[in-house]
């Protein structure tokens, strides 16, 4: 495929508004409390009874940070005392045997994901015992050759910590970075220094992780063009396989940490638009590719490979290599994907604990989708993965008529033609290079849900 980029600030800016990240079709949004862990349960006796039931991708939330970060809008528990990680990981361990008990024990876990929070925050003997855990009611590889993946803190890792994640199966991480430069580092609260952030990414070289992540954000009070260009060049210098360029999404009244960020430290409109042009050159001058929606890696990186062999696949963990598991998702917070539903677990501690103590599935809301669901998941998948589209494959997988069915979509599609965002010929979509950092628009002509202007609250796609 052609991974050429054109940045049109012009466009950018009349197409800048906010957008959900397409982590799932239906999002979040449209899940609600009619859907129960009876509907779980159903669904995962379902999903053991098809004709080929599919591998497993498991992830666990473990959300306790030792220190608060003024941008974060994760769902987090901030706290210096490491005790408190106990009672939450006896909870954990409970809902790793009753989700065990859903599913076939044949079924492989090709993909494992532990965010949070700070998934390093536990201790080291904590880490070996869930994965422990993990193993005696699930059937995980033992050849790494599956996705196991961590996200750590640099500051978080202690002596021997790689070393421990290796063995126990981790073969992947993401660690945060954000932005090197102390002014901005202290307006965040986030002070991390360049040697401790060196020295994991080449300990896991040492060891043997298959891929490792840096994720920056821009948009940050004090941050400059000039400022996030030194950055960009100390993590360009030390080569990551994969890099992630999140825009920070300032929304004070839904997340209260960022009421610690004053809105006058925040660059402008222009100056982040001009920062991230930066970043696009230089991550594709020094040789990254533009997998789509903030997300750049090495040619050689499996997430490069899957999109140019077609088999690059979104879900909650962002961009992945394995398109076809039931995700079961474990832990406060976490959503999961089980044949053709969402559920979400309980958002409080308490709640999940009250669950799990009376002897239930935390599962808090979800959503069953139906036919249209599926065909338009398919359809923003394929877009948001891949920049093109087979309307005929569509037709022939689905039944439908595509012009037919989607003959309102595509009205707004042709005005994005004449703007020079994507191509249409009748049997296919192409997405520009002019487009691909608009894919979210793109997308969104696409959601049902947004066409019925239901109440919406998300980021700006720029």
């Amino acid at each position: 495929m052609n991974h050429q980029i054109i940045f049109d600030a012009e466009l950018l800016r009349r197409y800048d508004k906010s957008g959900p990240r397409y982590t799932s079709y239906p999002t979040a949004v449209q899940f609600h409390t009619d859907f129960n862990e009876t509907d779980y349960r159903a669904w995962a006796k379902r999903s053991n009874e098809t004709a080929k039931p599919r591998p497993l991708s498991l992830y666990f939330h473990l959300p306790f940070c030792d220190t608060v970060c003024f941008y974060c809008a994760c769902n987090k528990v901030v706290t210096k005392d490491r005790k408190r990680a106990s009672p939450y990981l006896g909870r954990l361990h409970r809902e790793i045997a009753m989700q065990g008990e859903l599913f076939d024990r044949a079924r492989i876990v090709e993909q494992l994901h532990w965010g949070g929070g700070t998934p390093t925050f536990i201790s080291h003997e904590e880490i070996q015992e869930l994965m422990n855990v993990t193993r005696e009611h699930f059937r995980l590889r033992d050849d790494d050759l599956g996705e196991y993946g961590i996200e750590v803190d640099p500051r978080e890792v202690r002596p021997e910590t790689l070393a421990l994640l290796r063995s126990v199966g981790f073969n992947r991480l993401s660690m945060g970075v954000q932005d090197f430069e102390p002014v901005v580092q202290k307006a965040v609260n986030r002070i991390q220094s360049e040697a401790e952030t060196f020295a994991v990414l080449n300990e896991a070289r040492a060891l043997g992780f298959r891929s490792v992540s840096m994720d920056l954000i821009y948009g940050l009070p004090h941050q400059t063009v000039e400022s996030f260009g030194r950055t960009l060049d100390k993590i360009i210098g030390a080569g990551p396989d994969r890099l992630s360029v999140f825009n920070y999404a300032h929304l004070p009244e839904m997340f209260k940490p960022q009421r610690r960020i004053r809105a006058e430290d925040l660059p402008s409109p222009q100056e982040k638009l001009n920062i991230l042009q930066l970043t696009i050159e230089s991550l594709t001058q020094a040789g990254y590719v533009y997998i789509g929606m903030d997300h750049f890696a090495r040619p050689d990186d499996e997430l490069a490979v899957a999109q140019r062999n077609g088999t690059l696949y979104r879900n909650f963990q962002g961009y992945s290599t394995h398109a076809e598991c039931d995700l079961v998702a474990m832990g406060m917070t976490a959503i999961g994907m089980v044949g053709d539903c969402y559920s979400q677990n309980q958002k409080t501690m308490d709640d999940y604990f009250a669950a799990l103590d009376t002897g239930h599935l935390p599962v808090m809301r979800g959503i069953t989708l139906d036919e249209d669901d599926k065909l338009r998941r398919a359809i923003i998948t394929q877009l948001i993965c891949h920049f093109a589209l087979d309307m005929t494959v569509v037709e022939h997988k689905h039944g439908i008529r595509f012009t037919d069915y989607f003959a309102t979509e595509l009205i707004d599609l042709k005005v994005m033609q004449q703007d020079g965002l994507l191509e249409l010929d009748g049997v296919s979509i192409r997405v520009l290079p002019a487009g691909k950092l608009l894919i979210r628009n793109i997308c969104m002509v696409f959601d049902r849900y947004l066409r019925a202007k239901q109440e919406k609250r998300y980021s700006k796609v720029i």
